[in-house]
């Protein structure tokens, strides 16, 4: 073999092919990050800017509540604008009347507004107040606007707003007008006989177009309003583009957005003669946030809440200015992992290992983008709890992002498998280790067990017997045949009829151990549906020559599978966790001992207790015990038994469940081994702390689902409340769902010998069991004991089409509650907001394990139990 120059240095250097790929990688995401804020060049502007739109409160400040500006507050604030600016624009004369005064000590001319809506008796106070202010300061309030957006909103009637404009017009000397939208002045022509002026709000924002059109869209609206109205002065009331908020159809709400059309509209203005206009507006009003325009509301000022400037006037514009400090820090977290692993994992190829490192560096740059943008928001201390309950909730989701990435690396990028194991020569008889084979068996159909039993006397292998245990199996019609069926099969088999037996299928064995041949080193365990290879034992018995060797286990594998759908996918689903996780874990010697197809040396059985009773998954536990003790799993991955899949939906969910929650009661029980240095491995301990995490993500799934039903019916019914989630929560989540599934399509095209078919209909099986696994880690992590439930490998469902669903109640009421979720959004945000699409999206994506479970319920039914 011929290796390359590259290739050499990295294979006799490891460390400085790590510090250079972990170098690279840091480069990368700073290149990234400087992509991502190039800035933008909008053209320069010189000069004032004719006026803005001011509302006096402060970045905590809310008048719904009640808040007031005070004197010195709202003092600053004008002497701030008056360095930019000539003029103002004010909305009420009842709410902070000291403005008005203010603006007159500062010099500032006013176009004074009074609030008219609904509320008619406030109206009149409103016009009171406005009469009588601009008559105080006739030199400060150069115009007068009654009533901002009435029409629009259609709280008034068109004569009633033009009668209060009439009334206004006869009492003032200034000018007066009505601010509305573009459209309402076409749609009402016959206000511009009642204004002396036309006040026009112009906002391609809410047109849902991009930010450099909507300066032409703004312009060519000004000229087909002039056009319209040839004998009236026309202002622009309001102008602008919001820094921040949702997505409103092509139109994105950023500070370089604000900073493009900004800029561009006050030179196109110049160059069209416009030169009466009022910027929306001088300083962001975070309580304006959910008063009808989603977050958005919140952020349309010039100035931020902290009174600083959001852009130059001059120059380029950034859109996030401390990126170089946010991209440094990402590289830094990421360094010291990225090095580890290129120095620990040398062996993988280079692909593998460059992708892995950049994953951990997206992983950490999320984590700094997730922890830094919140600051770019005007949050109320609901909003920050919900952040931290979400938080740890991310990083939880990156973090079983990176366990799959590695199985994904490791399993696609190695260059071998460093603990292969295969089958070994048969020993001659002589040297053959006595083999005790334990068949544990609950209330199985006689013929199914027969057939299991003719395949262990067809053995190739001289020295072995096989105890039969048949555990608290009531009816005699059932275990009798069985018990003949052995006498007839000579004296290597015999039976044992248990009842009443405590501790389940543990406690049968245990009981085994107590009847097992003096001679037996090895005690081998099958399940009562197994066919096994007559080379089952002479091939593999060998590996216990070494003393370190506690167990030997082969893959869990499937027969007469072919010709049912069910069944097919089921098979499949299983193949995928012995093709590619088995292998995973066992290169550090973690494998997951299974209950079936596996032997164990006896010495090391009964030397650490025997089966354990207080776990549903004393095979699992047994494992986790040995390699505790010190002992090497082997781990074989050639298919030397297989049984029949689980009949129908019920038995396959049933079964999964028992799994998840005997993994927690492992997980609690044996909490110390895995999170204590000791005599475990740091790889073991890896594998059995974070093996279970794709379960986990099951039960954080049911919770997130559950969390996002209450969110949408809150947005729905309580929109005041609660927001559309920002898209610093939704980006991670859908990335996350599309590079799982991502992950597992590739790893089982490489590794699971199935065509696209298999593959697809393999996930549908494995999503349909995400309720299940959920419950089962829910349950396991609240409660001590449950049932031990024999998975049935008979059909026992119904065969009406109701019967069909009756295992997956709880997910079809899941799968409705979604959709309703869905159309709900549907129907009260639409797709306008690209956060209330992706939120659908979310929703859409949380309902396919309950979808999949109904799918998988319905083939199961259509299926039936036919087999072959």
């Amino acid at each position: 073999m011929v290796l390359s120059a590259a290739t050499k240095t990295e294979r006799s250097h490891p460390i400085l092919a790590a510090l250079i790929l972990a170098i690279l990688v840091a480069a990368l995401n700073v290149g990234l990050w400087f992509v991502a804020n190039l800035p933008n060049g909008p053209d320069d502007w010189h000069g004032p800017i004719p006026g803005f739109a001011f509302t006096a409160y402060q970045r905590y400040q809310n008048p719904i509540k009640g808040d007031v500006s005070t004197d010195p507050e709202i003092d600053s604030d004008l002497r701030l604008i008056k360095r930019y600016s000539p003029r103002i624009r004010t909305y009420s004369v009842l709410e902070n009347p000291q403005v008005i005064r203010l603006a007159d000590k500062e010099g500032l001319d006013v176009m004074a507004g009074a609030q008219i809506d609904t509320r008619l008796e406030n109206n009149e106070r409103e016009i009171e107040a406005l009469i009588a202010q601009a008559r105080r300061y006739p030199k400060t309030v150069t115009r007068v606007i009654v009533g901002n957006e009435v029409l629009f909103r259609g709280d008034l009637k068109p004569a009633q707003v033009m009668s209060y404009l009439d009334r206004v017009r006869a009492a003032v000397h200034q000018p007066v007008s009505v601010a509305e939208p573009f459209h309402i002045w076409l749609q009402n022509p016959e206000l511009a006989d009642h204004v002396d002026f036309i006040t026009v709000h112009l906002f391609p924002y809410w047109n849902g177009i991009e930010a450099r059109a909507g300066v032409t869209d703004s312009v060519e609206s000004y000229k087909a309003l002039r056009q319209q109205f040839p004998g009236k002065h026309i202002a622009i009331g309001e102008i602008g583009w919001p820094s921040n908020g949702d997505r409103y159809k092509y139109a994105y709400p950023s500070v370089s957005n604000e900073a493009i059309f900004l800029r561009s509209f006050f030179n196109a203005a110049k160059t069209n003669g416009i030169d009466d206009y009022y910027v929306l507006e001088a300083i962001d009003q975070p309580w304006k946030e959910n008063l009808g325009e989603g977050r958005t509301g919140a952020y349309w000022g010039m100035f931020n809440a902290d009174r600083q400037l959001k852009f130059p006037f001059t120059g380029p514009v950034t859109e996030d200015v401390n990126w170089p400090w946010k991209a440094i820090a990402a590289s830094l977290l990421a360094f010291v992992p990225m090095l580890w692993f290129g120095m620990r994992f040398s062996r993988f190829r280079l692909t593998g290992r460059l992708f892995f490192m950049a994953l951990i560096q997206l992983a950490c740059g999320l984590i700094v983008w997730s922890a830094t943008l919140p600051f770019n928001f005007y949050l109320s201390p609901f909003d920050w709890a919900m952040l931290i309950l979400l938080f740890p909730a991310q990083i939880a989701i990156l973090g079983i992002l990176l366990i799959n990435g590695f199985e994904f690396t490791e399993v696609l990028w190695r260059r071998s498998w460093v603990r292969h194991a295969g089958m070994l020569p048969p020993d001659p008889v002589e040297k053959q280790p006595f083999v005790s084979i334990h068949l544990a068996c609950h209330n199985e159909p006689p013929e199914m067990v027969q057939i299991t039993l003719d395949s262990l006397a067809a053995l190739d292998y001289e020295n072995f017997e096989v105890l039969v245990l048949d555990n608290n199996t009531k009816d005699p019609a059932v275990w009798q045949p069985v018990e003949e069926y052995c006498k007839q099969l000579g004296p290597k088999f015999r039976f044992f009829h248990l009842e009443p037996w405590p501790g389940y299928k543990a406690g049968a064995l245990n009981f085994g151990l107590t009847a097992t041949d003096e001679r037996a080193e090895v005690v081998a365990v099958i399940d009562a549906d197994y066919v096994v290879r007559e080379d089952w034992l002479s091939t593999l018995t060998g590996y216990f020559h070494d003393a370190k060797v506690a167990v030997v286990q082969c893959p869990q594998a499937h027969r007469d599978f072919e010709k049912n759908r069910f069944r097919r996918m089921t098979a499949w689903e299983y193949d995928g966790f012995f093709r590619i996780g088995m292998h995973h874990r066992n290169e550090r010697n973690a494998i997951i001992q299974h209950g079936t197809m596996t032997m164990v040396r006896r010495s090391a059985l009964e030397g650490t207790g025997g089966w354990s009773e207080w776990t549903i998954c004393e095979d699992a536990e047994l494992g986790l015990r040995l390699m505790h003790a010190g002992y090497e799993l082997v781990y074989v991955d050639e298919l030397m038994g297989k049984g029949l899949t689980p009949a129908d939906f019920k038995a396959y969910k049933s079964q999964r469940y028992r799994w998840a929650f005997g993994a927690m009661q492992i997980l609690k029980g044996r909490w110390s081994w895995m999170t204590r240095k000791g005599p475990l491995s740091a790889g073991q301990r890896f594998h059995f702390l974070t093996g279970w995490f794709s379960w986990f993500a099951d039960a954080l799934h049911f919770v997130f689902t559950m969390m996002g039903l209450l969110w949408t019916a809150g947005m729905i019914y309580a929109p005041e409340y609660f927001n559309l989630p920002m898209q610093l929560f939704l980006i991670p989540v859908i990335g996350f769902f599309f590079a799982k599934a991502i992950f597992g399509v590739v790893l089982y095209r490489a590794r699971v010998p199935c065509g696209w078919y298999d593959t697809i209909m393999a996930s549908v099986a494995s999503m349909g069991l995400s309720h299940a696994i959920a419950r089962g880690i829910l349950h396991g992590l609240t409660r001590e004991k449950t049932a031990f439930v024999v998975t049935a490998k008979s059909r026992r469902m119904g065969g009406s089409s109701f019967a069909a669903f009756a295992p997956v109640r709880e997910e079809g009421l899941m799968a409705i509650a979604l959709l309703c979720a869905i159309v709900g959004m549907a129907l009260h945000y639409g797709t306008n907001y690209v956060e209330s699409t992706l939120w659908m999206f979310i929703l859409a994506a949380q309902s396919i394990p309950y979808v999949s479970a109904l799918v998988g319920a319905w083939i199961a039914h259509r299926a039936g139990d036919e087999a072959g």
